[in-house]
This record gives C-alpha cells, sequence and structure tokens, in this order.
C-alpha cells in the first residue's frame, strides 16, 4: 500500500491548474488546490480503500485534493467526536465542509448530537457542518421522522443568517426534508411559512425558494406515488395467499 507522500505525488501528477479557475467559479476555495476532477479523484480511492490512519494523514496535508481524498477513505465508525471537532474548526470551503458532513459525519453515533451543537456556532463553514450533516441523516431511510421534524425549529431560529454558505444550507435541509415523505412535506411547508413570516431578507429567501419546490406539483406526486408503494407492500405482507 501505498504511504501518504506516494499518494500526493500521484496527485500532483493528476493536477491540472487550470482546473482550479473552474473550482473557484463554483465558490469552492482553490487555494491550496491542485486542480483534479472529482470523478479522477473517486476513481484513485478505489484502488486505495478506506483506511482511516491514512485518511486523517493526508487530512493534514495542506492540499485540497488530500482532505477530498482522506474523506473517500474514512471509516464513520473509527471517526471520534475529537477528531471531528477538530476537522469542523479548520473548515474553509463548501465541497470539503459537505463531503465529510454528509458522507462520514453523519454515520456516526455522535452525528445527531453535534448536528445541532454545530449549528449554533458563529464560523460560517462550522455552522454549515450542522446542517450539512443533518443532510447526511435525512438521506439515511433509517433516520425516524421524528428525529428530521427536530431540525424544524433549529431551520428557524437560524434562518435570519444572510450568510450565503449558511442561508443556503438552511434552505437545503427544509427541502430535503420536506422531500422525504408527504408527512414531512406537509410540515415543511408550515416551518416555511413561518420563517417567511421573519420579514429579515434572508429568512424570505429561504422561504419563498423551499415553497416553490415543496408545493410543486411534481414533489407532490413523486410523494403521493412513493406513498402508495409504501402502503401496496405494507397490504401486500397481510394478505394471504388463496393457494
Amino acid at each position: 500500500m501505498k504511504n501518504a507522500q506516494q499518494i500526493i505525488e500521484d496527485l500532483k501528477e493528476m493536477s491540472d491548474p487550470e482546473y482550479t479557475s473552474k473550482m473557484s467559479y463554483f465558490g469552492i476555495n482553490s487555494t491550496t488546490a491542485l486542480g483534479i476532477r472529482n470523478s479522477k479523484l473517486k476513481l484513485y480511492a478505489k484502488t486505495i480503500g478506506r483506511n482511516q490512519a491514512l485518511a486523517e494523514e493526508l487530512w493534514n496535508i495542506n492540499i485540497h485534493e488530500a482532505k477530498l481524498l482522506a474523506i473517500s477513505l474514512m471509516k464513520p465508525k473509527a471517526v471520534t467526536p475529537e477528531a471531528a471537532e477538530k476537522w469542523v474548526s479548520g473548515l474553509y470551503s463548501w465541497d470539503i465542509c459537505d463531503g465529510l458532513c454528509m458522507k462520514i459525519l453523519s454515520r456516526t453515533a455522535f452525528a445527531l448530537e453535534k448536528a445541532v451543537e454545530w449549528t449554533e456556532r458563529e464560523p460560517e463553514f462550522e455552522k454549515r457542518s450542522g446542517f450539512a450533516t443533518m443532510i447526511g441523516i435525512i438521506l439515511n431511510k433509517k433516520t425516524p421522522n421524528s428525529t428530521i421534524e427536530g431540525f424544524f425549529p433549529i431551520l428557524e431560529r437560524e434562518a435570519w443568517d444572510e450568510r450565503n454558505f449558511v442561508k443556503k444550507a438552511v434552505n437545503w435541509v427544509l427541502r430535503q426534508a420536506g422531500k422525504r415523505d408527504l408527512e414531512l412535506n406537509s410540515k415543511a411547508i408550515v416551518y416555511a411559512e413561518k420563517i417567511h413570516a421573519q420579514k429579515t431578507k434572508s429568512a424570505r429567501w429561504i422561504a419563498s425558494d423551499a415553497l416553490r419546490e415543496l408545493r410543486s406539483e411534481v414533489i407532490r406526486e413523486r410523494l403521493e406515488k412513493k406513498e402508495k408503494r409504501r402502503a401496496d407492500k405494507e397490504s401486500a405482507l397481510f394478505t394471504t395467499n388463496p393457494d
């Protein structure tokens, strides 16, 4: 297996300095970037495999793609709260924040506790990390609706924050929660209306954008079909086979 230094040499060979301008275009902090497409990084990560020790070593290297690669190598169960705190406090770009929180931190035993805690932080990316972790929790099919419902008051509380990467994250969680099923869709709409009533510029944008999607016919039809499939599956379990 290659060590961290050998991996860095490989990353440098894959680099494309011109691609960093595209990264910047999408709001990615490319100050320390080599310029490597995610598709290449993902393929390279598969040749290495999960390795927590190596991942943590790569994370500590001041190269953007080294951190992105580290995320692909991490094992959620091996991450400690102390390590998570250290990583979150050093976040500087939305892509690393979202990747770390959605793919890794949301799958830890302390995910829910930290997600709530981080939304109260002042630094922009630490605060975003709380909402990005919530997204990972929402996407987990095993997460009960009652857990997700607990996110709504937090979204309402933080909707005032006009910083770009915070307000977009609040909006993201609101929309994602509301697209999970019909029950959560109705509750998300109620909270979106509450947020809109705050009348701050950020709150109005968060709510208006979310309501436009959550009330759309496309989402409604998708959720109704999903509910019908669930009901049909449950019904089939109780149907006696006449044969």
